[in-house]
């Protein structure tokens, strides 16, 4: 029987042995995760977990049977040393060590620390896993004042949740606008200014440029000489790969493991899949961190581990919550490329990016069922003009009947 083994418990490794599971349903296979639990759902970690209305347990990945419900084995804390190539073996922590026929590599990315607000620090939080989630969520209870270093989407997403529990929120951001990486200015814009208006401070163009803590408070100041005092630190500064047991055991690495388009790594039993794998895109190698992605790519390196020979063709997207503002993002923009907008009603937005009369990218603020069919547009490279674009009264469905 073959023995495909699984590393990490988040979606890319989830829907890899998933799919491994499905593509071999005689194959044994292992996930091995270093959480306690069974894998969950990490989206809501800075959104509704904080706030209180879910808990990580109510949304696990595999459904709510788990991954035993669909014959594959879970163990958990399961914190794997080493992988022996020549031995195909993995060595765990406890000293066990589990032979493979094909093994995927899904340990996702570990937090970007600053050197100067180090994880351990008093008053400091970082967010990646329930555990931080939990206790975050304790210390937003007793917070005053809240202090989140960097306007990314997770940043956002905690001093929009922050707000809502009625905390003072300060907000500091190196970059001259909020996400810029993620959305163009108009729509980053719109977003400011709801943060703005439920009472978030927002400074940009600033850093932390040192920090002092005692039994109480962080104090900190700006590298433009502000003073800030509170009661809690969040940083959400991004994300690195978590490539360092793929790097010890000798593998391609380059920001992340290097994989070829059918997920696999330099060593043809070993794929690679999610946040902690660079991989060929249609611009050259890229590396994605979000959750659709994960599960994409997931899917197809566990197909690939169990026998298949599937490409990995994906359009990226993303999507966050903050307040009553759905925003997503899909394609792969360009520069160079024309930007179309349409008109939208009440808090909603929309814009498109367009090149050689084929759409490329989009993005949007509460327009879910648009960019729906953006998706089905970019993927069948389906022809379209400016005017219909922009025309509010052409359904965006109607141009996949072309």
């Amino acid at each position: 029987m073959t023995r495909i083994v699984v590393i990490g418990g988040g979606p890319a490794g989830t829907f890899a042995a998933l799919a491994a599971k499905k593509q071999d349903p005689a194959a044994d296979v292992v996930l091995l995760t270093d959480e306690p639990c069974e894998p969950y759902e990490k989206p809501p970690l800075s959104k509704g977990v904080l706030v209180g209305k879910v808990r990580p347990a109510d949304a696990p990945i595999a459904g709510p049977g788990g991954l035993a419900a669909h014959g594959v084995v879970l163990e958990c804390n399961a914190r794997v040393q080493a992988i022996d190539r020549e031995a195909r073996t993995v060595l765990l922590e406890d000293g066990r060590r589990i032979a493979y026929g094909a093994l995927v590599i899904a340990t996702g990315s570990l937090v970007r620390e600053l050197p100067h607000l180090p994880i351990g620090m008093p008053h400091v939080h970082y967010l990646r896993t329930e555990g931080d989630a939990e206790r975050l969520k304790t210390r937003l209870r007793e917070t005053r004042h809240l202090l989140v270093v960097g306007a990314g989407l997770i940043g956002l997403e905690v001093a929009a949740s922050a707000a809502e529990l009625g905390v003072q929120t300060t907000v500091v951001e190196v970059a001259p606008r909020i996400l810029a990486r993620v959305c163009d200015e108009e729509i980053g814009g719109l977003i400011e200014a709801e943060h703005r208006r439920r009472g978030v401070d927002l400074r940009l163009r600033c850093a932390i440029a040192s920090v002092r803590t005692d039994d109480r408070e962080a104090h900190a100041v700006t590298t433009t000489g502000e003073p800030l005092t509170a009661d809690l630190i969040v940083v959400g500064t991004g994300a690195k790969p978590n490539d360092r047991l793929a790097a010890s055991a000798g593998l391609a690495i380059d920001d992340g493991i290097v994989v070829d388009e059918y997920c696999r790594t330099s060593d043809p039993a070993i794929f690679g899949a999610g946040d902690v794998v660079r991989f060929p895109g249609p611009h050259g190698p890229v590396r994605l961190e979000n959750w659709r992605h994960a599960q994409d790519h997931g899917t197809v390196a566990g197909r690939n581990a169990a026998g298949a020979s599937e490409p990995y063709r994906t359009v990226p997207s993303f999507w966050s919550e903050q307040y009553d503002l759905y925003i997503q993002g899909v394609g792969w923009p360009v520069a160079g490329t024309e930007r179309v907008r349409r008109p939208m009603p009440g808090n909603a937005a929309l814009a498109f990016d367009l090149s050689d009369g084929r759409l490329v990218g989009a993005s949007g603020i509460n327009a879910q069922k648009d960019l729906a069919a953006v998706r089905r547009l970019i993927e069948r490279r389906i022809p379209v003009d400016a005017a219909a674009l922009a025309d509010p009264a052409r359904p965006l469905a109607a141009l996949l009947k072309r």
